[in-house]
C-alpha cells in the first residue's frame, strides 16, 4: 500500500448517526447523502453502514453514483438530487432510482419512457424556496404535483426543498430560513388542497436539523454532520448550550503519510517550484509523498501544517503534484519513515481536523474531504 493513505473510522460514522438521532423524533426518517463518493469517504462502505444504522433513504448527485450503490446490493430508495439527463431515464428506471424533477417537460418525458417500459417509478418534486438553484416555483408546485400523480408511469413519492443559509446565526439569515420554511409549508398545503398526498416531505440539511426542528417534516438529510463536521456557525460549543447533552461528532477521515527523505538545507537555499520559500537558517526539510494530485491542494501553501509525533510542522514551498516538503527546523526527533498525520480526528492523535485546515485556507471541510483523490487508498477501521 502507498505511504499516503486515508483511514476511515466507521465507528465514528455509527456514533455520528446516533448523535443526530438524539434530536429527531422516532418517526422522522433519515436520508443520508452519499454523493461525491460519500464526501470522499467511499460511497459503498459508508452507504451499507448507514443502512445498518437505520438510514431510510440515500441521496446521490449523479445517476452513475446511484447505479454504483445498486450494484453493491443496496435496495433502499436512492434519491438523485441533481437534474437527470433524458438519456439517463432508462437507467434510472432499470435501477429503480428516485429522480428529483421540477418542470413539466421532464415530467412528461420521464413518464413517456417509464410507460413505454411498462414501469411506474417514484419521483420527488423539488421546490425552490430561496436557494436559487434547481426547483420549481412555490406557486407552480401544486400543478406539477398534479401532473405527476396523473402520469401513468410516475408516482409522487415526496416533495423537498433546500436551505441556503440555515448554518448562519446572522439574524437576517435566520429570518430568510424561516421564510423558506413558511414557503415550503405553503407549497405542501396547496398540494394537499388538490387532494394530493405529497408523500415524504423533507427540507432540513445538517444545520437545519439542529437549528430548525419545525423543518424536520417527515425526513431529514444530514450531510456533513454524518461525516463528523459541524456546519457553518453551528459549532460544538453552540450546540452544547442549545441541545440537552450537546452533540459530539467525530470526523471519519484521517489522512496519513510518512517522511520519505530528510534533507539538510543551507541558509538561503530554495525549496520547490518558483523558489517561493527560502531557508531562513541551516535546517532540515522533510519530503512527503503526497501532493495536489492526491487532494493536498496547491493553494494551501505555507498555511498548511502536519502532525508528527504530537507536534505541528509547516509545509514549506509550493505543494507539488505528488510531493510536498515540510520545515523541520533543527529538530533531531524527526527521522525518515516517521509517520505523518495530515488531518484527522483529534481522538486518533491528529492535532488538526479538515475543519481546522478549512479555516486557514478560506474553504469548508466538505471541500477538504471531497478533494482527497481516489488514488489515496481508503482503509476502513472500526
Amino acid at each position: 500500500m502507498r505511504a499516503t493513505f486515508a483511514n476511515i473510522y466507521m465507528s465514528h460514522l455509527r456514533k455520528n448517526i446516533s448523535e443526530i438521532r438524539k434530536v429527531l423524533s422516532s418517526s422522522t426518517k433519515m436520508c443520508i447523502p452519499v454523493k461525491a463518493d460519500a464526501y470522499g469517504h467511499g460511497a459503498v462502505p459508508v452507504a451499507h453502514t448507514a443502512i445498518e444504522c437505520g438510514a431510510d433513504y440515500l441521496a446521490v448527485a449523479a445517476v452513475s453514483e446511484g447505479v454504483e450503490l445498486r450494484k453493491s446490493g443496496i435496495t433502499v430508495p436512492i434519491l438523485v438530487l441533481s437534474l437527470p439527463q433524458p438519456s439517463e431515464f432508462t437507467e434510472i428506471i432499470e435501477q429503480n432510482l428516485t429522480p428529483a424533477l421540477f418542470d413539466s417537460e421532464l415530467i412528461k418525458m420521464l413518464n413517456m419512457t417509464a410507460t413505454a417500459m411498462g414501469r411506474k417509478i417514484p419521483v420527488h418534486l423539488k421546490i425552490d424556496t430561496g436557494m436559487g438553484r434547481i426547483g420549481c416555483r412555490v406557486e407552480d408546485s401544486a400543478e406539477l404535483a398534479k401532473l405527476i400523480v396523473n402520469s401513468q408511469g410516475l408516482t409522487l413519492d415526496g416533495v423537498f426543498t433546500h436551505f441556503a443559509v440555515s448554518d448562519s446565526l446572522v439574524p437576517e439569515d435566520i429570518e430568510y430560513t424561516n421564510r423558506q420554511i413558511a414557503l415550503f409549508k405553503k407549497a405542501i398545503e396547496e398540494i394537499k388542497v388538490l387532494g394530493i398526498d405529497p408523500g415524504i416531505c423533507h427540507a432540513a440539511n445538517s444545520a437545519g436539523i439542529f437549528m430548525y426542528p419545525e423543518a424536520h417534516f417527515d425526513m431529514v438529510r444530514p450531510g456533513i454532520i454524518t461525516y463528523g463536521y459541524y456546519p457553518g456557525d453551528i459549532t460544538e460549543e453552540y450546540l452544547a448550550k442549545h441541545v440537552p447533552g450537546g452533540i459530539h461528532l467525530e470526523p471519519l477521515m484521517e489522512v496519513r503519510s510518512s517522511i520519505v527523505a530528510v534533507k539538510n538545507v543551507k541558509k538561503g537555499d530554495s525549496i520547490s517550484y518558483g523558489r517561493r520559500w527560502i531557508a531562513p537558517e541551516d535546517c532540515k526539510v522533510g519530503v512527503l509523498p503526497v501532493g495536489y494530485a492526491d487532494g493536498l491542494l496547491r493553494r494551501y501553501g505555507d498555511s498548511l501544517k502536519v502532525t508528527i509525533g504530537g507536534k505541528l510542522y509547516p509545509i514549506c514551498g509550493r505543494i507539488c503534484m505528488d510531493q510536498c516538503m515540510i520545515y523541520l527546523g533543527n529538530d533531531d526527533a524527526v527521522s525518515r519513515w516517521d509517520e505523518v498525520i495530515i488531518f484527522g480526528p483529534i481522538c486518533q492523535g491528529a492535532l488538526q481536523t479538515a475543519e481546522d485546515i478549512a479555516k486557514h485556507t478560506d474553504t469548508i471541510s466538505y471541500e477538504i474531504t471531497c478533494s482527497i483523490d481516489k488514488r489515496v487508498p481508503r482503509v476502513y477501521k472500526d
